[in-house]
């Protein structure tokens, strides 16, 4: 029997065409491009704002169930979708985000698809692709670095040290740099004080990046950022303030382009911005998304993790700022999967047992009634293994009949666009028919910032209710009275489960939702809520896939997938 090829092997093999190639498929003219490369290019902000004259197409959101290590393919059937719909000869653009490098040496697994779903080139989009992760990082730290100057030339701003809201980043899997001290070794060398990192996808910068469309825009949010408070009034001190906002969008600007590659079929993908969802707003640049729509029949895009964290926040955050709104919203799942939700460990999924399947099939039901609190039509696609039975298929099939929605067996993974051409048609479909009811957010502005929390905890994840202590509490309190709360949440909570406790698979019932900070992010325009034990800095597992990463004598790379 010939071996499974691996994903990296799989892409080696794909024959790309030149990116002006790609750029004439999409409708962008050679002349707003910046080459990097044969096959990467970013699209100007100028043919951007041209375009936005135009009738935007329809808007797909794919999101999943709760992850598990059995793996969901969300990403993979985002691609596998793209190029189906171009199958049956429909225009249909993808939008990614962009892979951070801490998972890629950290936890197996990129963000560029995966098997005959893919974007390419592959190497270079896990890695360091355009350099945009760096800009990001590189224009945080400056404001890092302009805040401790400040802070040793005197002070003049009375920025209070106990009340230093500002860390620094790194795009990697660090655990030891989670709480550190700084400005140690004299007064030459800084002023002493605690501090932290965080990875650069949890970065305000990165969220500021991906909501802004214009340059002026990203200005006027870097320079919102709320980096601490005076000593006397606890007056927030800005980036503005530190006069650094405008230095940040000279190290952004060609960042803030968006990032056209293709797919394995050579159709479009624009692979822009990249902020996690269990710890971020989890979607890629509204720039890519909106450029997408006036460009394609249809927008295919995915947003982080499952309905309850990626796929909320793209609608409750991104779609508020940026006047989006779906026009469907696949969820993907797998047999796997649900097996591991219906309580079998991951050594025996190879097992058939249709009976697991039941019991995790609520996983997805929960996810399937939670895009239904926007009003939005939903469909299901099952991304299959080779080792599915019939019996555990029609499991989740019949459930998703029962609930009133089509589940389409999808095989991109193995076939590419032909494999996922039932799931493009159902959704051509679905997006055809009139709504029932208008999309709705799941929260009004007007909603205090303790009930807006409240309102996602109770409907989105299941909870009684949310709990805080008396600090955390006055937090609340402070941001409310400081004009700031109106501002959507974004909430930080693990992805594996629909608690807060990564343990808890399937539907919990009768869980309370802990929070433990709460943030403000002004530039961007939300507050963070962190709750249970969220980590903003991950670390690497036992085995790092950095261990089984190296070149080869032909400076190939293996072991990357």
């Amino acid at each position: 029997m010939n071996p499974v090829p691996s994903d990296i092997d799989i892409a080696r093999q794909a024959k790309m065409l030149p990116i002006g190639e790609i750029a004439k498929k999409a409708g962008v003219p050679l002349e707003h491009l910046d080459h990097y490369g044969k096959f990467k290019a970013k699209v100007s902000l100028d043919f951007y704002q041209q375009r936005l004259a135009q009738p935007p197409g329809k808007l797909i959101l794919v999101t999943a169930i709760s992850p598990t290590p059995a793996g969901e393919g969300k990403t993979t059937t985002t691609i596998g979708l793209g190029d189906a719909l171009n199958h049956i000869g429909k225009r249909a653009i993808i939008c990614l985000r962009e892979p951070s490098l801490g998972p890629c040496f950290g936890v197996k697994g990129g963000a560029a698809g995966g098997g005959y779903a893919q974007v390419v080139p592959m190497e270079d989009i896990n890695l360091h692709f355009t350099g945009d992760f760096h800009a990001i990082g590189t224009a945080h730290n400056l404001l890092s670095a302009m805040l401790d100057n400040h802070l040793i030339q005197g002070n003049r701003l009375q920025i209070d040290l106990c009340r230093i809201a500002w860390r620094r980043v790194v795009d990697m899997n660090d655990r030891a740099l989670r709480n550190i001290v700084i400005g140690l070794g004299g007064a030459a060398h800084g002023v002493p004080r605690e501090s932290g990192y965080d990875i650069t996808v949890a970065s305000e910068v990165m969220a500021v990046f991906c909501l802004s469309e214009s340059l002026k825009e990203l200005k006027e949010r870097l320079g919102r950022i709320v980096v601490g408070y005076t000593y006397a009034d606890k007056k927030p001190v800005t980036a503005a303030d530190l006069k650094a906002h405008g230095a940040m969008t000279v190290l952004l600007k060609d960042a803030l382009k968006p990032n056209l590659v293709q797919t394995l079929e050579n159709n479009p993908a624009f692979v822009h911005g990249g902020p996690f969802a269990n710890i971020a707003h989890g979607c890629n640049s509204v720039l890519a998304t909106k450029l997408a729509l006036r460009l394609a029949d249809y927008t295919v895009t995915e947003a982080g993790f499952g309905a309850d964290l990626g796929a909320e926040k793209f609608l409750d955050i991104k779609c508020r700022a940026a006047g989006l709104k779906p026009d469907a919203v696949v969820i993907v799942a797998t047999v796997r999967a649900l097996k591991m939700h219906g309580g079998v460990e991951k050594a025996d999924l190879k097992t058939p047992n249709a009976e697991a399947v039941q019991r995790g099939f609520v996983n997805l039901e929960k996810h399937i009634e939670n895009i239904r609190l926007f009003n939005l039509p939903v469909v299901v696609a099952i991304n299959h293994f080779v080792a599915d039975t019939d019996a555990e298929l029609a499991v989740v099939q019949e459930g998703c009949r029962k609930l009133g929605v089509q589940a389409i067996l999808a095989r991109h993974w193995a076939a590419g666009g032909v494999g996922a051409e039932d799931l493009a048609r159902a959704v051509v479909q679905i997006t055809s028919q009139p709504q029932a009811k208008p999309f709705q957010f799941l929260y009004t502005d007007e909603m205090t910032l303790w009930n807006k929390v409240r309102a996602i905890a109770q409907n989105i994840y299941g909870a009684n209710d949310i709990m805080a202590d008396a600090k955390v509490r006055a937090k609340f309190h402070d941001l409310q009275e400081a004009g700031f709360g109106k501002l959507p949440v974004c909430m930080a909570k693990t992805q594996y489960s629909l608690s807060t406790d990564p343990a808890l698979r399937g539907r919990p019932k009768n869980f309370d939702v802990p929070i433990r900070d709460i943030k403000l992010s002004a530039g961007a325009g939300f507050v963070v809520v962190l709750t249970g034990d969220i980590m903003t800095m991950p670390g690497l597992p036992k085995l790092p896939a950095a261990e089984t990463i190296d070149i080869n004598e032909k400076g190939e790379v293996v072991g990357l997938f």
